[in-house]
């Protein structure tokens, strides 16, 4: 939390944001822009590992409070892939275009379900940690058809249909995710209006109705390699026969991910890899 120096917060919003949220309060001069967002810049990028660079572009001399919400996130694979299998391999972006990867590959015993309904194959890997990653990989075609059925139903039938299954051979590309974004016009779609217009009250703050937001932004990076995953966020393979089924899963084509922690079964980070080339 960065103040304007001079601004007087009320004691709850201090207290409940210390408590609540483990919230630190900034003294800040925002009447120099460029020296303020230089200061929340280096702030997060520090926080985060270097992962969040710039998450602010601009800030303005009317700045008087800036709130600051990040989540870092690193942590390896409970079975590791052998970054002597990994190869470079076709990935499918589009119809039209193809680009060369390196494609770490696996074969393990792990949490797997095939989703004819909505025609999708998941497969759950996890972490020392025992948090996971849920890669979801839409049959050709059906990206779009999936992303519009993405909700909180959806990912609770997926959690609770995965069992543990032998995947004899996993293939899954190296990848880095990097992207910034303006919330206001998303928010604005999704009702929250008031706070941004005249007829914001965000008296909790100070005791008074002269506040407005003036801008939300969220910023996000992921990283996926042998090792496990980074984001801002021993190998032991069982060997066992299968007479009649041996399964493949390629992750070769546009996929998601989402990182669900364990214990609160919250997912941290969701996103969409469209061409693993670029971050």
């Amino acid at each position: 939390m960065f103040v304007q120096e001079g601004l007087k917060l009320l004691d709850k919003f201090r207290e409940d944001a210390r408590v609540l949220y483990s919230s630190e309060a900034f003294s800040t001069n925002f009447r120099d822009p460029e020296a303020a967002k230089s200061l929340i810049n280096d702030y997060v990028k520090n926080k985060t590992q270097g992962k969040i660079e710039e998450l602010f572009k601009v800030l303005t001399p009317e700045t008087v409070l800036v709130l600051v919400n990040y989540i870092y996130f690193k942590a390896q694979w409970k079975t590791r892939f052998d970054p002597k299998h990994t190869e470079q391999a076709e990935f499918h972006v589009s119809k039209n275009e193809t680009v060369e990867v390196p494609m770490m590959t696996l074969d393990l015993k792990t949490p797997y379900f095939r989703d004819k309904e909505l025609g999708c194959t998941l497969v759950e890997l996890t972490y020392t940690s025992n948090d996971s990653a849920l890669f979801i990989l839409p049959d050709e075609g059906k990206m779009q058809d999936l992303e519009a059925k993405l909700i909180p139903e959806t990912l609770r039938r997926w959690r609770e249909s995965l069992h543990p299954s032998r995947i004899h051979e996993l293939y899954l590309p190296k990848f880095s995710i990097k992207s910034n974004y303006e919330l206001n016009d998303i928010l604005f779609q999704l009702g929250i209006k008031k706070i941004f217009t005249d007829a914001a009250d965000l008296s909790g703050v100070t005791g008074t109705r002269n506040l407005v937001v003036s801008q939300v932004v969220h910023g996000a990076a992921l990283d996926v390699d042998e090792e496990g995953t980074e984001g801002a966020a021993a190998t032991g393979i069982s060997i066992e026969k299968l007479a009649f089924q041996r399964t493949t899963v390629r992750f070769d084509r546009p996929f998601l991910i989402a990182i669900v922690l364990k214990d609160t079964q919250s997912i941290i980070f969701l996103g969409k890899v469209t061409n693993p080339t670029q971050a």
